[in-house]
């Protein structure tokens, strides 16, 4: 063993230990590796950044793109609303969300997938009787599996097919893994629907935790004719919000305040929600509901721009003990006030007459200017802008779609490849509006590409040095003369092992060079090895942290480490026994 063996296999060790021990951040790590083996000469500079410019990265940075006009457009609020529909109970409910969520993370950012049918599962929970917790973690599971259907449906398939072209001239077609990822998908989600209910626990809700954050009051009106006027609360999807709950309703001029599941809602209804700051943001959501203030239309910012601020009233500004109608607060700040609270309460009453006082929490409309204009100003005491609070443009939303079918179509008839119909697509997101530049920009992920591309430099060098044929020739001499087949099984299940305990994408670039050996040193085809790492780097389901969809539905669902384990390793097992059943029938050894 050389001493560029002996350093590569401690860099590899390393860089496990810290991820698996530690919570440095796994971009930190990874060009940390990649610096130190660019020093030492093991690669040179070019084959170390050689990542940076793979085909598979680029696309997944350019459909970060396509994802985020999607969701600016509000056009997956718009899928979820219509494709989850209202199951009658909870058989119903894992067959209508596992569906829909398989068919759209398969062309689709899964996390985007999850992010918004999360506050539709938790509506089906509350109207259903049944505790969120049987839902979620299937939710995060079905997202996974529907990944796999398609080569853009997960980043990892798209970093395994990057590597294929860059080091073997191999093009995977869109929906060429199909073969086994739909039959994963059913067989996965069958699982679900028969099995999660009785494996997953009852762990409650969320609306206790609404008592413990600052509390405001909002208002809304439903829009005439829009897509709620007609739909009962149930079904429009307003009972179980994440942050807030329906008090009452006002309706030409009386007050409703027994708001029951199966009330129809109509036009120029004004509802009267109360719950913590993300309220707003969540309500400005959805389609068909838009704020009762109707001072936020006549703010002079574009919608784009736009953005929740939380402001505390100091002792100099100027219209303490003056009613919010008389400070004229709007053409002073250029921001519009949507609800006060005072000692983390909401202020009752109508809202223009509310009187200011010192340490008054103002929730606020304005431009995404406000912070930095006003945060040394003496008025407030903190200026804070809620994250991710800019409301969707639902008239947008078709286009979106459509350019996302035009992606799929160029991309699988065989007239662009994967990478260009993207980088299409996301210039027609910008182009047409359903994206500005700077939220394009802001929308790339920078951090997971940077983990991917890193990783690129560790798997060169395993290949470089020698490291993948001796830990091939380890693995091999380690089991003593086995078939292709069971070869294929150590390697589905070293990689299912690694996904679980650093990132998904590191665990198949470190993979890879390592079943390339095998394949070699067994003298058989490479393919089936790659998809088998590719499909067992996705099949996280053991722990919340090796895939980002489990980490999501973590909180809301209030799991605990062992209902991960308890779901996910029958699961596991089962998909890979038909992942590695089908992939030598696909792809001949």
């Amino acid at each position: 063993m050389d001493w560029q063996v002996l350093y590569t296999l401690t860099t590899l060790v390393g860089v496990l230990g810290v991820l698996t021990f530690t919570r440095v951040s796994a971009d930190l790590v990874l060009m940390a590796a990649l610096a130190l083996l660019i020093i030492v000469g093991i690669l040179s500079p070019a084959e170390a950044l050689a990542g940076f410019a793979n085909p598979g990265v680029i696309t997944i940075a350019t459909l970060y793109i396509v994802a985020a006009g999607l969701k600016e457009t509000g056009a997956v609020q718009w899928i979820a609303r219509r494709l989850l529909g209202h199951p009658a109970g909870e058989t119903g409910a894992q067959i209508r969300m596992i569906v829909p969520t398989g068919v759209l993370s398969a062309f689709m950012n899964n996390t985007a997938v999850v992010a918004m049918f999360i506050p539709a599962i938790q509506t089906w929970a509350e109207r259903l009787g049944m505790p969120a917790s049987r839902l979620l973690l299937p939710l995060s599971y079905a997202a996974i599996l529907g990944g796999t259907c398609t080569l853009i449906g997960t980043s990892t398939n798209l970093v395994i097919d990057g590597m294929l072209q860059s080091r073997l001239g191999i093009h995977l077609g869109l929906f060429e893994v199909a073969w086994v990822g739909v039959p994963l998908l059913i067989v996965g989600g069958g699982f679900l629907v028969l099995f999660a209910s009785r494996l997953l626990p009852d762990r409650g809700g969320i609306s206790e935790e609404l008592e413990m954050v600052r509390e405001y009051g909002v208002e809304v009106e439903v829009v005439k004719g829009g897509a709620l006027s007609g739909q009962t609360i149930a079904e429009a999807g307003l009972r179980a919000l994440n942050h807030g709950y329906l008090t009452e309703i006002s309706r030409s001029g009386r007050l409703i305040t027994a708001v029951e599941p199966n009330r129809t809602l109509q036009d120029g209804d004004k509802l009267y929600f109360v719950g913590a700051p993300e309220c707003a943001s969540e309500l400005r959501r959805i389609h068909g509901l838009k704020p009762a203030n109707g001072s936020v239309h006549k703010l002079d910012v574009a919608n784009h721009q736009r953005c929740l601020v939380e402001v505390v009233l100091g002792p100099e500004f100027s219209a303490l003990g003056q009613t919010i109608r008389d400070s004229r607060f709007r053409t002073r700040f250029n921001a519009v006030i949507l609800s006060v609270s005072r000692e983390g309460r909401r202020v009752p009453g109508k809202l223009g007459d509310i009187t200011f006082r010192m340490g008054d929490t103002l929730l606020l409309e304005a431009s995404e200017q406000f912070v930095e204009q006003y945060r040394f100003r003496r008025d407030f005491l903190l200026v804070s802008a809620l994250n991710d609070s800019t409301p969707p443009d639902f008239r947008k939303a078709p286009r979106a779609l459509g350019i996302l079918v035009t992606m799929v179509v160029l991309s699988a008839s065989g007239l662009l490849s994967i990478l260009e119909a993207a980088l299409i697509a996301a210039g027609l997101m910008i182009a047409t509006g359903c994206l500005t530049a700077s939220r394009a920009r802001v929308s790339v992920d920078l951090p997971v590409l940077i983990v991917i591309a890193s990783s690129f430099a560790l798997g060169n060098a395993m290949t470089e040095s020698g490291t993948a044929v001796l830990i091939a020739n380890g693995l091999v001499g380690f089991f003593g003369p086995i078939t292709p087949w069971f070869a294929l099984v150590i390697v589905y299940v070293l990689t299912a092992l690694f996904t679980e305990i650093i990132t998904n994408n590191a665990a198949a670039v470190l993979m890879f060079p390592i079943a390339l050996a095998v394949s070699e040193q067994m003298g058989v085809n490479f393919l089936p090895y790659a998809v088998a790492v590719m499909f067992a780097a996705s099949a996280s389901f053991i722990t919340p942290l090796g895939y980002q969809t489990n980490l999501m539905v973590y909180g809301p669902g209030r799991y605990r480490f062992g209902d991960y384990m308890r779901i996910g390793i029958p699961l596991s097992l089962l998909i890979a026994t038909v992942a590695v059943s089908l992939i030598p029938l696909i792809w001949p050894f």
